[in-house]
């Protein structure tokens, strides 16, 4: 007689993030979909030690961040505004920093509203891949709000100044192409399509060697200074990766790289 397989777990009633891993990926979902998948405090105070544990997990390699049910982020809860706007910006910043600082590749899945806070967050992880019917928006002229500065600067880098200042002056939304056009998203796909070109791509993330991406990343974000340098190159050369990469590459399969930056390899820590 076969054995009924066990039910799926219930989505949460409250909002969350959700986290699982599995073959190199860790994918984290932000979930509150009755209002959009808005980030509640409780939620921003949790993406940070969250994104520490898996940068300490040397089973982890990449990192893909999602929305629950068709969207990926309006932003922060309006709700929570009322009492203190500061701190919820406090709160927003010091999660995207996590996400910025992260030492491993990441992407964000984007379908939907990314708005605001989402906006944020997409913004800080290193690729961004959107679905055809996804909207971005940043919404501070909205609201009243002063943008914080370092979130101003890593949009500016991402799209130009002009294009940071007309989504800043107008908090209009602007489609998936758009986007793509103006460097807020990397890739458009059809929506059907989205979920197996991230987890394809994550997937070859996986397979590449951390050193590389690790320095790189660093490099990219401007991290150039002569300590890092040095840094680097002490890692490069007291590791083998290089050997193995080559190795692999002569005798035609797949190189095994072990080395994991985790917080002792170049995590540059969070705010």
């Amino acid at each position: 007689m076969e054995q009924a397989e066990p039910p799926l777990p219930e989505p949460p009633a409250q909002p969350a993030l959700l986290a699982v891993s599995s073959d190199g990926v860790a994918t984290v979902t932000i979930h509150n979909p009755a209002k959009r998948n808005a980030m509640t405090p409780a939620m921003w105070r949790e993406l940070p030690p969250l994104l520490a544990g898996f940068a300490d997990d040397p089973a982890v390699r990449t990192l893909v961040l999602t929305g629950a049910r068709g969207t990926f982020c309006a932003g922060a809860d309006i709700s929570t505004l009322r009492e203190s706007p500061e701190t919820s910006q406090q709160l927003a910043v010091a999660a995207e920093e996590a996400l910025a600082a992260f030492p491993k590749p990441t992407v964000a899945a984007v379908r939907g509203h990314c708005v605001g806070g989402g906006a944020q967050l997409a913004a800080a992880c290193d690729l961004r891949f959107a679905s055809a019917g996804a909207l971005f928006g940043v919404t501070p002229a909205k609201l009243g709000i002063v943008y914080p500065a370092s979130s101003t600067r890593r949009l500016a880098r991402l799209t130009g100044p002009a294009t940071a200042k007309f989504l800043l002056f107008s908090g209009e939304l602007i489609d998936a192409e758009w986007a793509l056009r103006t460097g807020l998203v990397d890739e458009v796909h059809p929506e059907e399509a989205l979920d197996e070109r991230v987890a394809g791509f994550a997937r070859t993330l996986a397979a590449r060697s951390q050193l590389t991406q690790a320095s790189a990343k660093e490099f990219a974000d401007g991290r150039c200074d002569a300590a890092r340098i040095d840094h680097w190159q002490g890692v490069a050369g007291a590791r083998e990766e290089a050997a193995e990469g080559v190795a692999a590459f002569l005798e035609r399969r797949e190189p095994r790289f072990t080395w994991t930056p985790g917080r002792g390899g170049g995590f540059a820590g969070t705010v």
